[in-house]
């Protein structure tokens, strides 16, 4: 399940240009005190420079005749993918063109070492921080509309059922035709498009949901917080369910990874994405905080069908599905060369998976690429990726880290604001967990969960005062009744 995003709405008012300054201020205090440099050295910028400008190791191969085209969020400049759908008798044929990033990073450079150092590209409110220098990852390599760009061209076979039958990867030059962002498209789709883009890229989506469905994955798009303020100069957090269409580009990107898992595991050589089954405590809680929502999970009812079952309408439906992250626990990346690791299935996917689809925002992926290529190929595998496999687990397990702390202090300090002018007022809340340290309580009017001092019955409602909520600190406090 992809990591949750949170956006600023732009601000109307006045009134509380102190608040928000105060929020700008805490998220950059929160990249200083986890690490994350904005800034790229000299020598990181020069090296980048000089590749963006001449390339030294662009394909031969020229699929430029492919009218690829892009969907992505509006304001993205590092456009990862490309595709081009069509039909294949009574199947389909999808090729997907990936960022080319090792065609700009050498193994050894100083691009490299700093991408190996940063992990990801770290998301915040305000701004995000690129794993590449932007000259690269929203320049040279980026699948920008009406240039021509060195990917990997992900070739693969559909039957009519949406289920895979063939892949190979390869290095080509290519060229988008043209650049969507997901309002559009789904606007287009709603108003009963005949573009035969977008039906199959809802033929496809959608055989790939359910062919998701009968393998019992969960792999659903998460809704993006967004923070609004108001003409009365408060701020109110609310939930953007996710459109149709970045689920079924989403698929795409899903069947990507899986294709490459195959590969890897046939060859005996590769990285996986795994997760193991979510641990019954967590779906103990999970299961309290569906029922305080208003839409308990029935007990014979898989997970997936749950939550494709909700309301994407609803904020209470859409606060359910942005905390079932809390069951996603215990994700790896698990290298191998030579013996098939023990555990290889990603349980939200509910099969092998691996990342291949986001190198110029993800460093795993670039190894991810270069191996499965090799392997399509029919070539070895290089020693630098070989050699680099024991050690990037480690490395994405620290940029994980840092991305998901620079995510929960981002919100934390968000959900102070929404709650700053609301101090000392009473909320209806459900008891969704309980330790040593508290009780957490998820409010029933707006979609936050809170520590709480006091004590209380699992799945009990109660009144929660609110004490404090300090925007500098991101800390809330709550009194139970």
């Amino acid at each position: 399940m992809p990591q949750r995003q949170i956006s600023l709405a732009p601000a109307d008012a006045t009134t509380s240009d102190t608040l928000r300054e105060t929020l700008l201020a805490r998220f950059a205090a929160i990249r200083a005190e986890l690490g994350v440099s904005e800034e790229f050295t000299p020598e990181v910028t020069a090296e980048a420079e000089a590749v963006a400008s001449s390339p030294p190791d662009l394909p031969e191969r020229d699929e430029t005749a492919v009218p690829f085209i892009t969907v992505d969020p509006a304001t993205s400049m590092d456009l990862d993918q490309a595709m081009h759908l069509e039909r294949d008798g009574d199947g389909y044929r999808v090729r997907y063109a990936i960022a080319d990033v090792p065609a700009f990073v050498a193994a050894g450079g100083a691009i490299d070492a700093e991408a190996r150092r940063r992990g990801q590209t770290i998301y915040c409110p305000d701004k995000r921080v690129p794993l590449h220098p932007t000259v690269v990852s929203e320049g040279a390599a980026s699948l920008l509309p009406g240039q021509v760009r060195p990917a990997f061209v992900w070739d693969m076979r559909l039957d009519a059922e949406g289920e895979g039958t063939s892949a190979e990867v390869y290095r080509a030059m290519v060229r988008s035709v043209e650049r969507f962002d997901y309002v559009d498209v789904q606007a287009q789709v709603d108003a009963g498009t005949s573009d035969e883009r977008w039906v199959l890229l809802r033929e496809v989506g959608e055989r790939r949901i359910r062919q998701e469905q009968l393998r019992g994955g969960a792999s659903l798009p998460m809704p993006e917080q967004e923070v609004h303020l108001g003409d009365d100069g408060d701020f109110t957090l609310e939930f953007r369910p996710p459109r149709t269409v970045e689920e079924w580009n989403a698929q795409i990107s899903l069947l990507t990874g899986m294709a490459a898992a195959d590969m890897m595991l046939h060859a005996r050589v590769g990285i996986l994405r795994t997760m193991p089954e979510a641990e019954q405590g967590a779906v103990a809680r999970f299961r309290r905080q569906a029922k305080a929502l208003g839409a308990p999970w029935p007990a014979e009812q898989g997970y997936g069908d749950f939550l494709r079952s909700l309301d994407r309408a609803n904020p209470k439906h859409l606060a359910l599905i942005y905390d079932a992250t809390s069951l996603f626990r215990g994700a790896a990346y698990t290298p191998f060369d030579g013996d098939v690791p023990e555990q290889v299935e990603q349980a939200a996917v509910a099969d092998a998976y691996a990342h291949v689809t986001a190198p110029l925002r993800r460093l795993v992926d670039r190894f991810g690429l270069v191996i499965c290529e090799s392997i399509s190929r029919g070539d070895d595998v290089p020693g630098w990726v070989r050699e680099a496999l024991p050690k990037v687990p480690e490395l994405m397990k620290e940029s994980d880290r840092v991305a998901g702390a620079a995510e929960r202090m981002c919100a934390d300090a968000v959900e102070a604001a929404v709650l700053s002018a609301r101090v000392g007022q009473t909320f209806s809340a459900v008891v969704v967990d309980r330790d040593d340290r508290g009780l957490e309580l998820q409010l029933l009017d707006v979609p936050v969960v809170a520590r709480a001092k006091g004590t209380a019955e699992l799945g009990a409602t109660v009144e929660a005062r609110l004490e404090s909520a300090d925007v500098a600190t991101g800390q809330v406090r709550f009194v139970v009744a």
